[in-house]
């Protein structure tokens, strides 16, 4: 199995950051993320758990290629709005491709998600997908969530716990340090231990919780190595000796079968009081 240079810069998993050379790239990884079972299931509990009918308004934050849009739209008809919105203007671009393609109703918007361009009470329904990770301020993203719900209105936040990933094969020592490389530069990397205790905070009603180990294949795996390995390198967190044994081990047991690539995903369903 060929395998990229896990040493050179891979793309950025910051939205707004990633550069018109690095989409391409970008929507690979997430189509082929969006592809791995544990994603799917994921995805299906936070639509029960949300419940969009139809009439109502959704809005799904980090729209990134618009497929989770363009299900709020099959859901809420020609009566009602379903919206993506996302920090980069490339993927804005694509997802209203993407839509137009499928003939879906869905309308998407370039925003922050500190600054959502909709007034007051506007959604009925908020569903916000591996966001928090990358925020500096998540009290202040909630709070703007909460804006744009109307009364007795629905959120279902869904992120990554990063200090619950397991890599095998490979040196523990060695993974710990390109991991630990990774982790200082995420800004929120527990972000999927803190939604319950955020939305709490912003006067939410707590509905349900769940959680699910999702397991990377090979193939969606490596953009982050090559990300780990890259920023490890060059802090002297390992060598470069280090990194070629932990490529080996990691390429030995891809080929044997014997690996294991995971990390845990939690969602928290809430209502605004």
């Amino acid at each position: 199995m060929a395998h990229e240079d896990m040493s050179s810069r891979g793309p950025s998993f910051h939205a707004d950051q990633v550069d018109s050379g690095q989409i391409d790239m970008l929507v690979a990884l997430l189509d082929a993320q969006a592809a791995l079972p544990g994603i799917k299931r994921m995805r299906r509990w936070a639509h029960d758990a949300l419940a969009v009918g139809v009439g109502e308004r959704a809005l799904d934050i980090g729209s990134g290629t618009g497929s989770e849009a363009m299900t709020f739209a099959e859901r809420v008809g020609a009566d009602g709005d379903a919206v993506g919105i996302d920090p980069n203007p490339a993927m804005v671009a694509l997802a209203r491709r993407r839509a137009a393609a499928a003939g879906s109703a869905a309308r998407f918007a370039e925003g922050s998600v500190y600054r959502l361009p909709f007034p007051d009470g506007y959604f009925d329904a908020i569903r916000c997908e591996r966001v928090y990770q990358h925020l500096d301020d998540p009290v202040a993203a909630t709070a703007e969530i909460a804006r744009v719900l109307r009364p007795g209105g629905r959120v279902l936040l869904i992120d990554t716990d990063w200090h619950t990933a397991i890599t095998h094969p490979g040196d523990p020592s060695v993974v710990a340090a390109m991991s630990a490389s990774l982790l200082v530069s995420t800004p929120n990397p527990r972000s999927g231990r803190r939604l319950r205790g955020l939305l709490v905070a912003a006067n939410f009603v707590i509905d349900d919780m769940g959680s699910e180990a999702v397991i990377w294949e090979p193939a969606t795996a490596l953009p982050l190595f090559g990300e780990m390995s890259r920023r490890a390198v060059e802090a002297g967190a390992i060598t470069a000796e280090q990194h070629d044994r932990f490529r080996a081990d990691l390429d030995a047991g891809f080929a044997a079968g014997d690996y294991h690539l995971s990390v845990t995903m939690f969602a928290v369903s809430a209502h605004k009081r």
